[in-house]
């Protein structure tokens, strides 16, 4: 083989490039987005609770994280039917032309679906209770602690479902998936092989990447918020 053949022969990939998919081809990006900060009291009706419109800062963040991935390249932005991810996915979408894609299984964890809309959550559960399922959510990490909710188990089975779904839509080099707290951790956790539904807190229109291909998923980064640091202060909201 000639010096020229060699050099044009591809170099082997090292055990960890193809473990961390590092110059494995055919790899999609997938930017999983927490919608920005939402509006709601939490005295307010199970209704209210389950799909809040943004706040006046969650305007502001999901026009700040729309600006910070203006520049960067795109093939499709999906969102949860929810108006704070749907709000959030338009405002980056924009700036790339591109039509957001609603996978209705994006949607937040069914925390008391089972709650007449109309009802407070202090209807049915005495405050003591709340308090109780709280404690027992902060050991346990796991949404079964919740009566009249979905379960982990459907949970998890629907999030990984969907945001799988968005990557097996098309070839893609990159997608935006905005959604919610619970599913992006449902999904680091499943690609993490743990038990817990909660894994960590993604700030409001954080930016958390996996990387998708040959037939796995590696996490790359998590909680990537800089764009809510302003010459005015930061804007960054967690809960």
């Amino acid at each position: 083989m000639t010096g020229a053949g060699k050099e044009d022969k591809k170099r082997r990939l090292t055990p960890l490039e193809r473990l961390y998919l590092v110059g494995v081809e055919g790899v999609t990006e997938v930017l999983l987005i927490r919608h920005a900060e939402q509006a709601f009291g939490i005295t307010g009706t199970v209704g209210a609770f389950r799909d809040p419109p943004l706040s006046e800062r969650g305007e502001q963040q999901a026009r700040l994280v729309g600006e910070s991935l203006s520049n960067v390249h795109l093939d499709a932005v999906f969102s949860s039917r929810l108006q704070r991810a749907l709000r959030t996915a338009e405002a980056v979408a924009g700036h790339h032309e591109l039509d957001v894609n609603v996978i209705e299984d994006l949607r937040e964890h069914e925390t008391l679906r089972d709650i007449p809309d109309d009802k407070k959550a202090q209807d049915v559960l005495s405050r003591e209770m709340l308090r109780a399922l709280q404690a027992r959510l902060l050991d346990e990490r796991r949404m079964d602690v919740y009566p009249y909710s979905e379960s982990s188990y459907e949970f998890r089975n629907r999030a990984v479902n969907a945001v799988e779904q968005a990557i097996a839509s098309q070839r893609a080099e990159r997608i935006a998936v905005v959604c919610h707290s619970g599913v992006i951790n449902i999904y680091v956790s499943h690609i993490m092989k743990s038990p817990y539904d909660l894994v960590f807190g993604p700030d409001h229109t954080s930016i958390n990447v996996v990387a998708a291909g040959d037939g796995r998923r590696v996490v790359r980064t998590l909680n990537d918020a800089r764009h809510l640091e302003t010459p005015d202060g930061s804007l960054r909201t967690t809960v």
